[in-house]
């Protein structure tokens, strides 16, 4: 039996450009032994885009570090996002013309690994998708917080 992992991903920007967050959660069995995992960061100086982008990174990134290799390729993986923009490319094949550094590294962290890409509508009712939201918006308005006024 081949294990499911569903990730959730999110980014968020005050401003486009401007101070961004992503966000990432990957939900546990419900049970004490496997917590829920929340991932979140943010950055400066970029774009919403990026964001999310950076987001399906940084949850590709943990389950090569946290997840046995073996166990890992046999995983059917479910990733939502509320990005058209990333669910288009990566189901349908649409031109990466910008963000093409990000870009690399998606294809290098989901080489060998059975992902479906999920779209979700944002801000609606899917509990999840609303939870990597906050996290993203947190993590932006923490880089936000953490420059000098004079920047944003």
């Amino acid at each position: 039996m081949h294990k499911h992992i569903a990730i959730y991903t999110d980014g968020s920007c005050l401003g486009n450009p401007g101070p961004g967050g992503w966000g990432v959660l990957i939900p546990g069995q419900g049970t004490d032994k496997v917590p829920d995992i929340r991932l979140s960061g943010g950055e400066a100086h970029t774009t919403n885009n990026r964001m999310e982008m950076m987001a399906i990174i940084k949850a590709l990134e943990w389950l090569h570090e946290n997840i046995n290799k073996g166990e890992l390729a046999d995983a059917r993986i479910t990733l939502y996002s509320d990005s058209n923009l990333l669910m288009g490319t990566l189901n349908k094949g649409w031109k990466r013309n910008v963000n093409t550094d990000l870009w690399a590294l998606i294809d290098k962290f989901r080489a060998w690994l059975h992902i479906e890409w999920t779209w979700v509508k944002a801000h609606a009712t899917n509990k999840l998708n609303n939870q990597v939201d906050k996290l993203a918006l947190a993590a932006a308005t923490t880089a936000k917080n953490n420059l000098p006024r004079e920047e944003y």
